[in-house]
């Protein structure tokens, strides 16, 4: 069996869902297609396809293969181009993870531009503010801010930026501005879970302050924190990325400018044991310039 064309038979039948439909797709009789499928779930040993009257529904195995699948023969045909000197034309999807809030100011309003240059390249965002896994989810690529805690991943650093204390200036108004680590013990602050938690680290020269905030609204994504924020409730420690339009607006303002706190890295991350494939590699290199044009804006 040629296990190559057996994933493309088995992918074709997932995605049209019937094998008549997936044997016109190839060009081929249906009895090819079903005794390629019943050879493939033999030697695989496993119930890939779920038959009923309805069609065909992949089992938890299938569908596991059938994502693997996928990637292989994207990956085969990204050989096939690169070999041909033909790595320009991306096709294909893309399947890149990234934090809700980041992707939403900073990514997605850009897409226009990469797919125009690709315009047999279909992108699939999938919009996370945790670490999922990329295997199991099918992801090319991962955006994924601060360390990286898993020291066996396949990434590169693609950027970073401040972290800067911050509030309304109508929070502002009311409560104060803080000149230094130690007044944040007087001021309510919104808590990031994933940004730091209530334990803020700031550094002046050689001096270095450690202070514990204090504040009754603690948030798990980046949007809770943004909307806190924006309606006084507090001030919060946050990447320039966060909160990129008002800060250029005046919406909100950054203070304590003289002590510095820990930058907040970005990571291009890859599924371990895979080569970046060369959509990947050129959507990471395109978000790399996107970064270099904002920070050149911002400067």
């Amino acid at each position: 069996m040629d296990r190559l064309a057996a994933m493309q038979t088995f992918v074709h039948v997932v995605q049209s869902g019937s094998f008549s439909a997936a044997a016109r797709l190839l060009g081929i009789g249906q009895p090819a297609v079903s005794k390629t499928i019943a050879q493939l779930e033999a030697r695989l040993a496993v119930r890939l396809l779920l038959r009923s009257t309805r069609g065909l529904t992949p089992t938890e195995a299938g569908m596991a293969f059938f994502e693997r699948a996928r990637r292989t023969i994207e990956e085969a045909d990204e050989a096939d181009l690169a070999a041909r000197g033909a790595g320009a034309g991306l096709s294909g999807t893309l399947r890149v993870c990234a934090a809700v809030t980041f992707a939403r100011l900073h990514i997605v309003p850009h897409l226009g531009p990469f797919l125009e240059r690709h315009p047999d390249l279909d992108i699939d965002v999938v919009l996370d503010d945790h670490n999922i896994n990329l295997v199991e989810a099918g992801i090319d690529v991962a955006l994924r801010m601060g360390p990286l805690s898993d020291s066996g991943l396949t990434a590169r650093q693609i950027g970073e930026c401040r972290r800067v204390v911050l509030a309304t200036p109508d929070y502002f108004a009311r409560y104060g501005e803080p000149a230094s680590p130690t007044d944040l013990g007087r001021h309510p602050a919104i808590i990031y879970s994933l940004g730091g938690g209530a334990h803020w680290r700031f550094e002046r020269g050689a001096e270095q302050q450690s202070v514990t905030v204090r504040g009754r609204i603690r948030v798990s994504a980046a949007e809770g924190l943004r909307e806190s924020v924006l309606a006084h409730q507090g001030l919060a420690m946050a990447s320039q990325w966060m909160f990129a339009p008002e800060l250029a607006s005046g919406a909100v303002r950054e203070v304590m400018s003289d002590w510095a706190l820990p930058r907040q890295e970005l990571w291009a991350v890859f599924p371990t044991g895979r080569l970046a494939s060369a959509k990947a590699r050129a959507f990471v290199e395109y978000v790399q310039l996107l970064l270099a044009r904002a920070d050149a804006t911002q400067g």
